[in-house]
């Protein structure tokens, strides 16, 4: 084992990668309690989302462990099923069962492009700068997302949007949950957001804001809701030509694509790189890891859950001290045990899980620092890409509106030698979208 996992060469031990992979799990195990909470408002069964989270995230996280070797765990990502949940299925009409087959195929495409190396080719010719704006937004919305959720931000006729009622009790609890996990993360404690969430549960029940469950463990929830789900669009010729040969399905695989190819491709760098993993400006068994990813999500849309991809939070793990797979494959074995306390984890309310929300979301829009704000013909594309996210409730549409005019401003700038030529042909399809959205 040790020798597999290159212990020595790597300079850690057992406990680093226990110590780590419990860490990780602590860190992201959130997404047990929010993936199924945001995908259960389409219509989708929230045990069944349960336990095909967990499953995803068990399954993908072991393959990153073992055959990359990484010590990187994955799970349904948020900000992707935000997208799944209230634009694709919410906002466009289309079926769950039918978004669930959008992930699948983005999920083949990823093998295919990863297992050929176009993946890592089409992931250069993105700008930077416009990779930092997707972040930054998708921060932004899920924050939106979770101050609806608190009640902190609610409808209004004239304004749109107002502040919400903060004396009431599920609203002061998500303030609470806000305050407490801020204050863990300030203070660099390990897991904060996932702590941040026991002790908001445990004070809402408390105050009988919470239902207290009445057991901690049981048998694990049925799956069957979900499982193969993806492959309902195939029954029959009419529903495949209706529901899979259209403008807005090609729109929705095409933006899972986009935004997993960035989420994966900088949490593997990021964090390979705080492990000081990184080579030569290279990252060693590139491949792999791309290939875990991309099986990862087909994985999760079969059995029933948006796109899986890296996590951020195993930096959380690397800072305390796994450098290698064998981390993953414990945190892997962490998330099939909490199969078992679907109960438990039923306590977390929107209330309780609108801090994370949140706080993920503050974490996400740090990539606005990067962005090259002076540059007039950059911050215009990146500026439409991050506000318009929120303000349209479309990931997809901050997407297009930024790539639209990115070619426009950097060619009037005279700066059309450094536009890749897929970036062109993106600039067509969302061109494409908005004709066809209309």
């Amino acid at each position: 084992m040790k020798k597999y996992f290159q212990f020595e060469e790597l300079g850690t031990n057992y406990r680093r990668e226990i110590v780590g992979g419990i860490t990780t799990f602590l860190s992201m195990a959130y997404i047990l309690a929010v993936n199924p909470g945001m995908l259960s408002a389409t219509g989708m069964d929230y045990d069944s989302v349960f336990v095909a989270t967990a499953l995803a995230a068990a399954i993908g996280t072991l393959i990153m462990g073992i055959v990359a070797k990484y010590p990187i765990a994955l799970a349904p990502g948020m900000g992707l099923n935000a997208f799944f949940a209230f634009s694709v299925v919410l906002g466009m009409g289309i079926p769950w069962q039918t978004a669930l087959t959008g992930v699948m195929f983005s999920g083949l495409i990823f093998i295919i492009l990863s297992l050929t190396g176009i993946r890592e080719k089409v992931i250069n010719a993105i700008p930077e700068q416009l990779k930092y704006a997707v972040a930054a937004g998708i921060g932004l919305f899920i924050t939106f997302v979770g101050l609806q959720g608190a009640g902190i931000i609610v409808n209004d006729d004239s304004t749109l949007v107002v502040l919400g009622d903060l004396t009431s009790g599920n609203t002061l609890l998500a303030v609470f949950g806000i305050v407490v996990t801020v204050v863990l993360l300030a203070k660099k404690v390990n897991g904060g957001i996932f702590y941040g969430m026991v002790i908001t549960a445990i004070v809402g029940m408390i105050f009988n804001l919470v239902e207290v469950p009445s057991q901690i463990v049981s048998s694990i929830p049925s799956v069957a809701p979900t499982f193969g789900a993806a492959f309902d669009a195939f029954a029959s010729s009419e529903i495949f030509s209706e529901q899979i040969l259209n403008i807005n399905f090609l729109i929705v695989v095409l933006t899972f694509l986009f935004v997993d190819f960035f989420d994966t491709a900088g949490t593997l760098m990021g964090v390979a790189n705080q492990a000081g993993l990184v080579k030569d400006n290279k990252l060693p068994r590139a491949g792999r890891a791309l290939v875990s990813d991309a099986v990862a999500t087909v994985t999760g849309a079969i059995f029933g859950t948006s796109t899986t991809t890296s996590y951020v939070e195993s930096s959380a793990g690397v800072g305390a001290g796994a450098r290698t797979g064998f981390a993953s494959v414990v945190t892997g074995i962490l998330f099939l045990l909490a199969l078992f306390f679907s109960p438990l984890l039923a306590v977390i309310t929107s209330a309780v899980t609108a801090p994370a929300l949140i706080i993920v979301g503050v974490l996400m829009v740090a990539s606005l620092g990067d962005i090259e704000w002076r540059s007039f013909e950059i911050a215009v594309p990146a500026f439409l890409t991050i506000i318009m996210m929120p303000l349209t409730y479309s990931i997809a549409t901050g997407i297009a509106i930024g790539f639209i005019f990115y070619p426009i401003t950097m060619i009037v700038a005279k700066r059309h030698k450094e536009i890749h030529p897929i970036m062109y042909g993106l600039f067509v399809i969302f061109i494409l979208y908005f004709i066809f959205l209309k």
